[in-house]
């Protein structure tokens, strides 16, 4: 399959395992207008790819991503009013979160996390962290608001260190070290040129498994998040029978007993099949969003 050649993202595949890479390193990585409106592709590109069945987030240069390009904001006459309908409406399409991705996705940081790049934290199913990485939330600190995306990070760490560092700003960072024992990433890569290596490989152990049981999967777990136990109990039983009559769960226990790896179903994924493959459940769509918008970041060029 091949991707569409984009300004500030590169695509790729290795394997069964697509890379969504942000290429804006001279600025950081920071995202402009342009770069915001790369990202809808990009995911779909993807997921409509049925060689991919994982995806891993990452960036070029010294820095994951920075947020929101502020020299842009400071200097085009237009600033943050240029999202503010999108925001309102929450008509936002840069995270897997937002493009319904049903294939599983690794966010890969490295370097510089700041800002709006919390998007990705807060929206991958699994993040991975070089050991050099530094995380903090500059929004305060240029004069904007730490929400959506703070609020995304409230399901993986403690309240009290949000907070923190959203009321901190860019006077203080986070390890790499200090965000796994938070909660915020899951593994911590050193040394920290092995990250892509890693993250490679740990998509290559995921892809062996069913498109469609993880799909589901996703659906059952994400759903979870915005809905009581009992519904959320209720809602996953209907994805765990959703699989039952499926190919691939003839296929799993068939090669099990051969003794050879399964030939699962191709995944269609979300942009493929017109969105029907979602990672939350339908009940979720009307939940209150938790994933972040665009509205503030650190300065591209910031002194690291």
């Amino acid at each position: 399959m091949t991707y569409p050649e984009l300004a500030y993202l590169k695509l790729e595949r290795r394997g069964p395992v697509g890379w969504l890479i942000n290429n804006r390193p001279d600025r950081l990585n920071a995202m402009n207008s342009a770069m915001r409106d790369e990202f809808a592709v990009a995911w779909k590109a993807l997921d409509a790819d049925p060689e991919v069945r994982v995806i891993v987030h990452t960036g070029e240069g010294r820095a994951f991503q920075t947020g929101v390009d502020v020299a842009e904001i400071a200097g085009d006459g237009v600033g943050m009013e240029r999202y503010r309908q999108s925001m309102e409406d929450f008509d936002v399409h840069f995270t897997a979160w937002h493009q319904g991705i049903a294939k599983p996705v690794i966010t890969a940081v490295n370097g510089l996390c700041a800002g709006g790049a919390f998007h990705w934290v807060a929206d991958a199913d699994i993040v991975l962290a070089a050991s050099d990485a530094q995380f903090f939330d500059p929004h305060v600190s240029v004069g904007q608001v730490v929400a959506i995306e703070a609020i995304g990070l409230l399901r993986k760490m403690p309240f009290e260190a949000v907070m923190r560092m959203a009321l901190t700003g860019r006077h203080e960072r986070m390890s790499a070290q200090r965000a796994y024992e938070l909660g915020m990433v899951g593994e911590v890569v050193d040394p920290p040129e092995r990250l892509r290596e890693v993250a490679q490989e740990l998509a290559e152990k995921i892809a062996r498994n069913s498109p469609a049981a993880m799909a589901a999967t996703k659906r059952a777990l994400w759903g979870a998040l915005e809905m009581g136990l009992t519904d959320a109990c209720k809602a996953g039983a209907k994805e765990l029978v959703s699989m039952w009559g499926h190919p691939d769960q003839e296929e799993g226990p068939r090669a099990f007993a051969e003794k050879r790896e399964p030939r699962w179903v191709a995944p269609e994924g979300a942009a493929a099949a017109g969105g029907a493959s979602a990672p939350r459940s339908p009940a979720a769509d009307s939940a209150p969003p938790d994933s972040a918008p665009p509205d503030g970041g650190r300065a591209a060029g910031e002194p690291s």
